[in-house]
């Protein structure tokens, strides 16, 4: 699934920027460009960082709506 439409960058790349140390969508933009674009991913990817950072409540929530 695209999370970034703009520059076409799909959740799993998501997901393996913050395996990687991305902790912002800043952070995430910088090692991929998602969300540098129009900006309509960043809630998106706000939700990819919160699961990382807190995977005991997070986790196990449905990723699409």
């Amino acid at each position: 699934m695209y999370v970034c439409i703009c520059a076409a960058v799909p959740d799993t790349e998501i997901r393996s920027c913050i395996a990687r140390g991305a902790r912002t969508v800043e952070d995430v933009g910088d090692a991929c460009g998602a969300g540098t674009g129009c900006g309509s991913c960043h809630d998106h990817i706000d939700v990819f960082l919160a699961a990382a950072n807190a995977p005991s409540e997070i986790a196990e929530m449905p990723v699409s709506a």
